[in-house]
């Protein structure tokens, strides 16, 4: 009895656990010198997300390079944000972020753009499903500090309805303001 339960609860956690994409962002070796030699050991960045506006991080190390992306993977679960998408598909305002030397511009494109980002942040924003943005990496080429700065920037992305309800407006006059501003720079 108990041990159908517990495969019942892995089947569960398997079925969870196939709703993410796994992105391998990087894996670094590193070795530490002892008496006898060199030890080697691995660490692994990954990033998870759902493809539905929810992604995440981490970062494990380990002997051997499957248990430190097993041990990141994990880390990535735990890690997740949840970021609001402009018709499922792109951001709704350009933002910028910073971690260490690495910084981020992020900006929504239009529909059929593609994502226009190189290395780390092209995993991220697959993992989170936009499909039309343009985003630069300035500063940096390091994949750990490039990760943390676009999450910086996508945790300060907001949603129509957030803004309306701090400024006390409907999401219609914040939404028509932008479609004021898009017709001008069109002019």
């Amino acid at each position: 009895m108990a041990r159908e339960g517990r495969e019942r609860e892995r089947g569960d956690r398997d079925e969870r656990d196939s709703e993410f994409t796994e992105k391998l962002v990087h894996i670094n070796r590193v070795a530490k010198v002892v008496k006898g030699g060199k030890r080697f050991g691995f660490a692994a960045l990954v990033v998870v997300g759902d493809q539905k506006g929810r992604v995440g991080f981490g970062h494990g190390k380990a002997r051997e390079v499957p248990e430190a992306i097993r041990k990141a993977t994990e880390a990535a679960k735990r890690s997740m944000v949840r970021v609001p998408l402009r018709e499922g598909r792109t951001l709704h305002h350009d933002v910028q972020g910073h971690w260490g030397a690495g910084r981020v511009v992020l900006r929504p494109a239009p529909q059929g753009t593609g994502i226009i980002a190189g290395g780390p942040l092209r995993a991220i924003f697959e993992s989170l499903g936009v499909q039309d943005v343009v985003a630069k990496s300035v500063g940096t080429s390091n994949p750990y500090n490039m990760v943390r700065a676009t999450f910086d920037a996508l945790k300060q992305e907001l949603a129509p309805k957030g803004i309306a309800a701090k400024r006390s407006k409907t999401v219609a006059e914040i939404l028509s303001r932008r479609q004021v501003q898009s017709a001008e720079t069109v002019e």
